[in-house]
């Protein structure tokens, strides 16, 4: 058995991720905090992100995802919280806490502008992270938000609306 074989039966016999999942997922926690550490004003996402990846040591992988998330949240920003607004009219974006606004524009950047992401891997991480970082009341939310978005329940096209709702 070759060493890459010992890995992934040894990656498939515990409850860890495989390591290009675990880059993903560290990856989204990097974006995350930059995104929220941003919206206090002091510094940009990408001055934050660039900082944190220094300071943590953050493997390129995982770098690589997170730059690709907040490149995303910080370009369509506006239209990721016209989509909010749409599938959660009930809350308004700027009346949102700021860890429940960061995972939400985190998450629809990936589920609206990351292709290579299935959507229910990308509802499924950012439920779990809303749960890690806010709470019940934020993970139903997100949960609903990104089914509609998925589901295409906004009244608007992506960008990447032709990649395939059947992919996801």
């Amino acid at each position: 058995m070759s060493e890459a074989e010992r890995e992934a039966t040894s990656a498939a016999g515990s409850r860890r991720a495989p390591a290009g999942h675990r880059s993903e997922r560290e990856g989204r926690r990097l974006a995350l905090d930059a995104i929220f550490e941003a919206d206090f004003g002091q510094r940009t996402a990408a001055r934050v992100l660039e900082r944190r990846i220094s300071d943590e040591g953050t493997a390129e992988e995982a770098a690589a995802h997170a730059r690709q998330l907040v490149d995303a949240v910080m370009r369509y920003r506006d239209a990721i919280d016209a989509r909010i607004e749409v599938a959660a009219p009930l809350f308004p974006v700027v009346g949102l806490a700021r860890i429940d606004r960061a995972l939400l524009r985190s998450a629809l950047g990936e589920l609206l502008h990351c292709p290579t992401t299935p959507a229910r891997v990308a509802i499924s991480e950012w439920v779990e992270l809303a749960r890690t970082y806010s709470g019940e009341p934020a993970r139903r939310l997100i949960n609903g938000v990104l089914g509609r978005v998925a589901a295409g329940g906004t009244g608007q096209q992506s960008p990447m609306a032709g990649r395939g709702s059947a992919e996801r």
